[in-house]
């Protein structure tokens, strides 16, 4: 059997490079001795390359292609010698308003997905390839959520239920786990699903990316939703990798570090801040559906504790003149 030492120091593709978990993914990939192919879409844009330029390994280890998710055959030359491919990018709305979610989200999220796969099934090298999807592609759905429900990775959401609710984001990303798991299974591609919730953590590009900017809607007294599911963007860097380094991986991977209501989120930032502008927590019952960790634990990633990943976002907003506090 394959040995997972076998899979560290080779050459590997991550598309998307410059967002939020993709940088980190850059970098912990580097860290461990990979070579990395890297896409983005503009290369003469320095705010989506520099800053992978600057990671250690970078200058030796590192090389840049540009590629656009819509265009047929552009990630050919990117995963081409690749040994195993991280398809990390996806369209994020940036705001709530979105006029044609068809055109901004779910084609450019579908397409894109099988245009990357279709490049992978033509490069021989490619051994494995990771897909970044989300939990909203496993909990959009009619089935029950009380507080003794435990999600794990055999929920699916429903594209009927998010069109009806206007979830573009989940129908987007459980449409393009769907259309990338029929095209792995049709071709014989071995691939492994990430499903992270809500991502915190330190920012290492310069951009504000989404999920960084919900921190910022908290603390501005917006509730986003009652309760999160907050996860460190180095614990999903790191999942990303032990799939693919695992011969073993196999499927999906939730990944949730902790479930917080609103309330308790607020307690914890003006623990952490105290002088943090946010609004005083109001009280509130948290009968919220539980994640199931199981199999992400067993895969061997070790979760952060979410009070230094709040912390550590909160800091880097900060840092990054995103927030004054």
């Amino acid at each position: 059997m394959e040995s997972k030492k076998s899979r560290e120091g080779n050459t590997v593709c991550v598309t998307g490079a410059s967002g939020f978990i993709a940088s980190w993914l850059v970098k912990l990939l580097l860290e461990r001795g990979h070579t990395v192919k890297a896409s983005v879409r503009n290369l003469s844009d320095s705010r989506k390359t520099e800053h992978l330029k600057a990671l250690r390994g970078a200058e030796e280890r590192l090389r840049l292609f540009e590629a656009n998710l819509t265009e047929e055959g552009s990630f050919d030359s990117v995963v081409d010698g690749c040994d195993g491919v991280f398809h990390t990018a996806s369209p994020v709305p940036s705001s709530a308003a979105i006029a044609d979610p068809q055109l901004e989200l779910i084609e450019p999220a579908v397409n894109g997905t099988l245009n990357v796969l279709r490049s992978c099934s033509r490069a021989r090298s490619v051994r494995r390839v990771v897909l970044t999807s989300s939990l909203a592609a496993m909990v959009v759905n009619r089935l029950p959520k009380g507080g003794d429900v435990v999600v794990d990775e055999t929920w699916f959401s429903d594209a009927e239920f998010c069109r009806e609710a206007e979830q573009w984001y989940p129908l987007s990303k459980t449409m393009a786990e769907e259309a990338a798991r029929k095209f792995a299974d049709e071709k014989g591609i071995d691939m492994v699903v990430i499903n992270p919730a809500l991502v915190l953590g330190p920012l290492l590009q310069p951009s504000l990316n989404s999920t960084s900017g919900v921190v910022l809607q908290i603390i501005a007294g917006k509730e986003i939703f009652p309760t999160y599911r907050f996860v460190d963007v180095r614990d999903v860097a790191t999942a990303h990798i032990l799939a693919y380094e695992n011969p073993s991986a196999t499927g999906r991977y939730a990944l949730v570090g902790a479930t917080m209501t609103h309330s308790d989120t607020l307690k914890l930032l003006h623990n952490l801040f105290p002088s943090i502008k946010a609004p005083p927590p109001v009280d509130t019952e948290d009968s919220a559906y539980q994640t199931s960790r199981k199999r992400a634990e067993r895969l061997g990633l070790k979760f952060r504790a979410v009070e230094d990943s709040l912390k550590e976002t909160v800091e880097s907003l900060t840092e990054k003149n995103f927030l004054t506090l």
